[in-house]
Order: C-alpha cells, then sequence, then structure tokens
C-alpha cells in the first residue's frame, strides 16, 4: 500500500517545485491592494512609489498627461503635487494615483511593481505620508495601511492575506470530493465496510494534497494557474488512484468485478469530483 501511496506525495509536490506562473497577458493579473486606517480628514489621494522606473505600461516618463489626469480623476495640481514629490530612497512615482479618502482602499490590478512604498497626499493642508518599503508576497497581495504613524515612517503597514476564506474553501471542497467520490463507489457495488473504508482512505490523502498544493498555487500564480494545474494534477491523482483500486481494493472486494470495474471507477469519481471542485471553486469565496 505504502509503495502506492508514496508517490502520490512525491508527484504532486514535484509538480508544484517546477510549475510555470500563468501571467499570460490574456489571463488574470497578480494585484496589490492597500486597505487605509485613520486616514486624516479631507481629500486624500494615494499612489504606490516603485523601486524600478518601470512596470508594465507604468513609467517614470509616463505618458499624456492629461490622459492619465482624466482616466485618475484628479486635478492637475494633484498630479503636479505627485510629481515634485523627492523620496529619499530614490522611488519613482509612475503616474498613477487613485482617491482613498472614501472608499479608504486602492488596487492596482495591473501590472503593480514588485518592491514599493505607499505614498499619501493631503491636498487641504499640502502633507504627504509615506510608508516603509514593502513588496509583494502573492499574486494577490493584500496590505492594510494605519496613517496615523509608527516607527520612523508616517505609516505602519501590514500583509493582510485573507486566509479564512481560503480555508474555507479548502476544507469545502475536501469534504465534497471525498462524499462524491464515496456516493459513487456505491454506485459502482462497492458496498463492504473494509472497501468503503479503503476507498474514503485513499480519497483522504490524495484530496487532502492535491487540496493544500491548489491552495499554494492560487496563493503564487493566481487563478488561471489555479485551474491549469488542477487539470493536470487531477489526471495524476486518476493514474495513481485506478493503479491502487486495481491492485488493492480488487483484492478487499467481497464479491469478484470485472477488471476494468476498478480503473472505470477512479475515472468517473475523479471526473465528477473535479466538476464538484471546479463549482466549489468558482462560488466559494477564497478562490476568486
Amino acid at each position: 500500500m505504502k509503495k502506492f501511496l508514496f508517490p502520490i506525495l512525491c508527484v504532486l509536490i514535484i509538480s508544484i517545485l517546477f510549475q510555470v506562473p500563468a501571467y499570460a497577458d490574456m489571463g488574470p493579473k497578480p494585484s496589490v491592494s492597500v486597505s487605509f486606517e485613520n486616514l486624516d480628514e479631507g481629500p486624500c489621494y494615494a499612489t504606490l512609489l516603485a523601486k524600478s522606473d518601470s512596470t508594465g505600461p507604468y513609467s517614470v516618463h509616463g505618458g499624456q498627461k492629461e490622459h492619465i489626469i482624466a482616466a485618475s480623476g484628479i486635478s492637475e495640481d494633484i498630479w503636479r503635487a505627485f510629481a515634485g514629490y523627492d523620496d529619499t530612497d530614490g522611488y519613482y512615482f509612475l503616474w498613477t494615483v487613485w482617491k482613498v479618502d472614501v472608499s479608504k482602499k486602492l488596487t492596482w490590478g495591473y501590472y503593480p511593481p514588485d518592491t514599493f512604498k505607499i505614498l499619501l497626499y493631503y491636498p487641504d493642508t499640502g502633507r504627504f505620508a509615506v510608508s516603509g518599503v514593502c513588496e509583494r508576497y502573492a499574486f494577490d497581495s493584500y496590505f492594510t495601511a494605519d496613517a496615523s504613524g509608527g516607527g520612523s515612517y508616517d505609516m505602519t503597514v501590514r500583509k493582510s492575506y485573507l486566509w479564512l476564506p481560503e480555508v474555507i474553501s479548502l476544507v469545502v471542497r475536501i469534504i465534497v470530493t471525498i462524499a462524491v467520490e464515496i456516493l459513487i463507489a456505491l454506485l459502482f457495488g462497492f458496498k463492504s465496510r473494509e472497501e468503503l473504508m479503503f476507498i474514503a482512505i485513499v480519497n483522504i490523502v490524495t484530496q487532502v494534497i492535491l487540496n493544500v498544493l491548489l491552495n499554494i498555487i492560487n496563493f503564487r500564480s493566481g487563478l488561471l494557474a489555479f485551474f491549469i494545474y488542477y487539470v493536470l494534477l487531477e489526471f495524476v491523482v486518476f493514474t495513481i488512484e485506478a493503479v491502487v483500486y486495481s491492485v488493492f481494493l480488487r483484492k478487499r472486494s467481497v464479491k469478484a468485478k470485472p477488471v476494468l470495474i476498478y480503473p472505470l471507477y477512479a475515472l468517473v469519481a475523479n471526473a465528477v469530483s473535479f466538476g464538484a471542485g471546479a463549482f466549489i471553486a468558482c462560488f466559494v469565496p477564497g478562490i476568486v
């Protein structure tokens, strides 16, 4: 039994180590989202100052100023204030601004900088507030900035990734897929306690490893990579389960069944559980 289950861990972990991030322009893009706390009263604008002088279409050299001002919904005076800001560490203003006093949030959803500072500007007082250096840590990176100050900077920033929805989605996917595969096992005539216990154990091992790795992929590379690897890893799981069931479940069957029943059960069970898991990934908070 161990000889056949051990490759599950090896194959799935190797697939993680050699994954290629899905950054094709047609797919989802990395993002940086910042939520603000304790902003000063009155209008407030924010941007991310980048360590590099460009990222994707954004550049320190900018483009058509009028177009950028219109797209950001800001006045030329606001734009000039940010353009004239001189960062002590040489970080760059990439001509992108958000008004945050009402929304209390900015989201840079298209080629955000990897290393950046958060800069606030209060036009009523002419005051700037800047954070320390931050770095993207996930495909979708979430931060909370406390503008009341702290330490050497005007803002204290902490990572605030949404772990709870991810955990909920993970647990629900595992429970549902195992339940689905047990139900299908009954339809295929696997009804003895020994058979069902064996199927449950195999599924607990495969589904826990599979779903944990899928959550890691989603964390690192986003939704597109999640679904690509979901298909690939489900095929790996099907292959391993087909072999394990053909060799070991067959020995535990109370009544002899045709040899092809075992890989056929693995195929049907994994196809249905894949559909159920994809549905959950779309409609249970945590994956999207």
